[in-house]
């Protein structure tokens, strides 16, 4: 059976503790809502800090705690850091690279979301791009429109990201891409045809999440997403106890798709990142 890497963005910049309790904002309970996670079997962390007050942070300090308690706590996991602008500094947002995270997130592009533009330059695309290059962190470029394909073969093309990087196409958003399996077929003939050596994942947001992960996996996809950054419920009756409750459903999805959930050495494997 092919192995699926299961990753789990544990906080993101929206939820708040009001909305879902479970929703760990602290660093320390970030470090053990994924050490949680990494024992119900993700292997990918996916990773924004917050301020004390819940609001988005771009706190190097933050950053390295976290990560310094997932890679104790969780070896092999892969930490993933976010680049993501909600409620950032565009200037700030790739101020915790130096810490050389396993991976990290890069837009290839604008769009818009429920209450505001989600703003990336071309200007500010290639320098997130560079700092990566520089400090040998691997990029999931991630994809809110099919033009955002095409940015991610640009940098290919200029040398700033390699051939086969790693695409997770977000489905949900408001204003934004809809979750949609005929869009879903869409964006995976584009990214075979221009990227042909990429792995890829998708991202259903809110109540898409079970579905959209049913459509990858059903598309033979290298990795699932979940957590209570995209979802905070198990249904209309019910929240999330837990992001690692969120990752066990995935691996249940894994397994009815006859495939298992990826091991933390065959996650860094898959995605070309050294054990």
């Amino acid at each position: 059976m092919n192995p699926v890497v299961v990753a789990v963005a544990i906080t993101g910049s929206v939820p708040r503790k009001k909305d879902n309790p479970a929703v760990p904002i602290l660093p320390s309970e970030q470090i053990e809502s994924t050490h949680e996670a990494f024992a119900a079997g993700a292997t990918l962390a996916h990773i924004h800090v917050r301020n004390d007050d819940e609001t988005p942070s771009s706190d190097p300090e933050r950053f390295a705690r976290v990560q310094e308690g997932i890679r104790k706590h969780c070896p092999g996991m892969i930490v993933q850091f976010s680049t993501g602008g909600r409620g950032r500094d565009p200037s700030a947002r790739g101020s915790s690279l130096y810490l050389k995270p396993d991976m990290a997130s890069l837009s290839t592009g604008s769009v818009n979301f429920p209450t505001i533009v989600y703003e990336n330059s071309a200007a500010l695309v290639e320098t997130l791009a560079t700092s990566m290059k520089a400090d040998g962190i691997r990029p999931e470029i991630e994809i809110f429109d099919l033009s955002h394909l095409h940015g991610a073969r640009r940098l290919i093309e200029t040398g700033l990201i390699d051939a086969r990087p790693h695409v997770q196409f977000v489905m949900g958003v408001k204003n934004a891409m809809p979750a949609d399996e005929h869009v879903l077929d869409i964006l995976l003939g584009e990214l075979r045809r221009l990227i042909p050596k990429a792995t890829w994942t998708a991202a259903g947001i809110g109540r898409h999440q079970a579905e959209v992960m049913g459509w990858a996996l059903a598309r033979g996809a290298d990795a699932v997403r979940t957590g209570l950054e995209d979802n905070i419920r198990i249904d209309r009756t019910r929240l999330a106890r837990s992001n690692a409750e969120l990752v066990t459903i995935a691996g249940e999805a894994v397994a009815r798709h006859g495939r298992r959930v990826a091991t933390a050495a065959e996650a860094r494997s898959l995605l070309g990142i050294a054990g």
